[in-house]
């Protein structure tokens, strides 16, 4: 239904824990290299558990292969430095929900591609700097679903 984006990931448990909320989700989860540990790595499976097999993980070598996979309509960059709140946006099936790797999050070069719809930003109290990767993309992965009425859930 969503596709959640996740540029130069770096901690293992963040993306298997992405692996579990794309199984659980029936979301597509791309990963863009180059990554910050092996997808063997027991952290990384550990995080997973035994959703590997039931999630959709695709790992792309760079932005622009994954844009001429995925030929996306609308892409949203989650940053900390975005006005728009997540909220106020209507997600469509198809949206590229991307987030940056930790913990620098998106790059300027990223924020500044042609294939970028919006910025949002996840509402958080004032002071705090972001929230853990795995944590913001289950927020908006969530969010998006919930505007559908959580199709196929139970």
């Amino acid at each position: 239904m969503f596709r959640l984006m996740f540029h130069e990931p770096r901690i293992p448990g963040n993306t298997g824990n992405a692996i579990r909320l794309a199984a659980g989700t029936g979301s597509e989860l791309h990963l863009i290299e180059p990554l910050g540990f092996d997808m063997s790595e027991a952290k990384l499976r550990r995080a997973g558990l035994d959703y590997h097999d039931l999630a959709s993980v695709t790992v792309h070598p760079d932005l622009p292969t994954a844009w001429e996979l995925l030929r996306p309509e609308r892409v949203f960059a989650f940053t900390t430095r975005a006005t728009t709140s997540m909220t106020e946006i209507s997600y469509l099936p198809g949206d590229v929900l991307l987030f940056g790797a930790e913990p620098s999050g998106l790059p300027a070069h990223v924020l500044a591609d042609e294939h970028i719809s919006g910025e949002v930003r996840i509402p958080m109290l004032p002071g705090r700097r972001s929230m853990n990767l795995a944590n913001a993309a289950s927020v908006a992965v969530y969010e998006a679903w919930r505007q559908h009425g959580f199709p196929g859930a139970v």
